[in-house]
């Protein structure tokens, strides 16, 4: 149940009626040649992609009739490699269910390893992810969906039964209490979880080899993790920002997030409470903006930035913009560096994020501070920039261990300890004589 924007406001109704409209014969075979031509597209720019690698995953996407699974959206969207179909919306608007887009979903199949006779737990139902996993594992193999709202159970039984998928175990529950009825002898093999969490309480309900592919949320972004037992711990590997609709019920955690003037947002994770009239009327007000030196280039990646600022900085959080509902354009009350994802520093009543102005290298960093003591926040978080440029720019990403949350877990040296309920996620980088080319 993905969405590329674990923000997107949405601008549905919140309706829950998903009753497909009544085609003729000629209609319904003319729709499914289109399919079937559009389903080959994508498998096609995926294998391309190298997000598609393996022989089964490749033909469970070339099986699986995605359409059958999304009848309320265009077959252009259904088969868009980067795509998420929304199903459902809360009353405010905002997604609450949906199909994760067909990149993601390929990624986290393959980082699976599943074998014929499989078994696998998935958190987060909706069908066609479910009925992927189920051929790619065969008919020897087991699949249990499980998801705490009934409309998401209700319509994953009944397109699964409709494209013969019944095999496949919908389950109806909160993910934090999996009924033990359902756990083979052993535990599972792998467990792919498609909603956002905070946590990650299902280690025990895997096998000795099982692994977990998770979209983890820490300092107020999600990273699809890949994790590998390690004794008592976890590896985290290959983690690849992403946005998914966050789990409901007993796992559920909200980040702080305001929203002001101009459809801008904040959200941080912890920190004290954030006075959203207060930061209004510092958005509203004069800004300063320091420029940092630090130079990037169009389209080169700096994630370890990021996850540098939020290592050392409690105040880090994520600033985005809104666009105009009836218009499509964003307020120029801001000027972020990234539309998403743009880090910020927050304080009750004081912001500075990062932004950019074009240089002759790409792109020049810059931070830029509102409030009282916005030019302090600005000043600090240039200092951070300038840091990772000169220490860390170079260094690669920083190595993640999921422990238990009794495990004693020293302070990383250079990086962080996330403490949450079930598990303790930690972040580290190697000692810099050891990553240096």
């Amino acid at each position: 149940m993905t969405t590329t924007n674990s923000t997107d406001p949405g601008s549905g109704s919140g309706s829950d009626d998903i009753t497909p409209k009544p085609v003729t014969e000629p209609q319904a075979e003319a729709m499914q040649d289109s399919a079937d031509m559009l389903r080959a597209r994508m498998v096609a720019a995926l294998v391309e992609r190298g997000q598609i690698v393996s022989p089964r995953v490749r033909a469970a996407f070339e099986k699986v009739p995605r359409e059958r699974f999304a009848p309320e959206a265009p077959l252009a969207a259904v088969y868009a490699a980067h795509e998420v179909v929304i199903t459902k919306r809360g009353p405010d608007g905002r997604a609450t269910s949906s199909i994760s887009a067909p990149w993601l979903q390929a990624q986290m199949i393959e980082a699976a390893r599943l074998a014929p006779g499989a078994s696998v737990l998935e958190i987060g139902s909706g069908g066609y992810n479910a009925a992927l996993l189920a051929e790619v594992v065969g008919s020897e193999g087991l699949v249990v969906s499980v998801d705490i709202d009934p409309f998401v159970t209700g319509r994953a039984i009944r397109f699964l039964a409709e494209t013969g998928y019944e095999r496949v175990q919908v389950v109806l529950a909160d993910a934090e209490r999996i009924p033990a009825e359902y756990v083979p002898d052993g535990g599972f093999d792998a467990l792919v979880v498609t909603v956002g969490c905070w946590d990650v309480p299902w280690g025990h309900l895997l096998a000795p080899g099982g692994r977990m592919v998770v979209p983890l949320r820490f300092s107020a972004v999600t990273r699809c993790f890949t994790f590998v037992r390690d004794g008592e711990r976890w590896a985290g590997l290959d983690p690849t920002v992403c946005g998914f609709v966050s789990i409901q019920g007993e796992g559920a955690f909200a980040d702080q997030t305001v929203t002001l003037a101009g459809g801008v947002s904040m959200t941080m994770e912890g920190g004290p409470d954030l006075d959203a009239a207060a930061l209004d009327e510092a958005l509203t007000g004069d800004g300063v903006t320091v420029w940092t030196g630090v130079t990037v280039g169009s389209g080169e990646p700096h994630d370890t930035l990021h996850l540098r600022l939020a290592a050392v900085d409690d105040r880090f959080g994520m600033i985005w913009a809104t666009p105009d509902p009836g218009t499509g354009e964003r307020t120029d009350l801001v000027h972020l560096a990234t539309r998403w994802h743009c880090p910020v520093l927050i304080t009750p009543a004081c912001f500075a994020y990062l932004t950019v102005r074009e240089h002759k290298n790409g792109w020049e960093f810059g931070a830029r501070g509102h409030g009282p003591r916005g030019s302090e926040l600005a000043h600090q978080l240039r200092d951070h920039v300038v840091d990772w440029d000169r220490c860390w720019r170079r260094r690669g990403l920083p190595d993640f261990v999921l422990h238990p949350v009794d495990a004693l877990v020293p302070a990383a040296a250079e990086g962080r300890v996330w403490r949450k309920r079930h598990t303790q996620l930690e972040m580290s980088w190697q000692p810099a004589d050891l990553t240096s080319s």
